[in-house]
């Protein structure tokens, strides 16, 4: 888990996220669709099932069956959301609000 600012895209946290990590399938939203991620996540040799976005001349086929995968992580972070300290955003500092939503976290997996 890594926390930003509210005001930064995901995508830019993803070639850090995956950077310790030697993954089969890479499963994204619309959100991260950029050739050069798709690229890195290709060159390690595993597959991107990221959907291309709906104005691009290019579009790429992704497997409908493992996409659907992705409504798991979905329902987990809604899970999350559903701790009042995680969605309220009690805490100040970031250090304290990631804890928070680290046990969380653990709470959810636990059930």
């Amino acid at each position: 888990m890594k926390l930003t600012g509210a005001n930064e895209s995901d995508i830019a946290q993803a070639g850090e996220l995956l950077a310790d990590h030697e993954p089969e399938v890479v499963i994204a939203d619309r959100g991260y669709d950029k050739k050069a991620l798709v690229e890195q996540i290709e060159a390690r040799g595993a597959e991107a099932v990221i959907p291309t976005q709906k104005n691009r001349a290019e579009q790429r086929q992704v497997d409908e069956h493992l996409y659907r995968e992705r409504n798991l992580a979905e329902r987990f972070w809604s899970k999350v959301k559903q701790y009042r300290r995680v969605a309220t955003r009690y805490e100040k500092k970031a250090a304290n609000f990631l804890a928070f939503v680290k046990v969380a976290a653990i709470m959810v997996m636990l059930k």
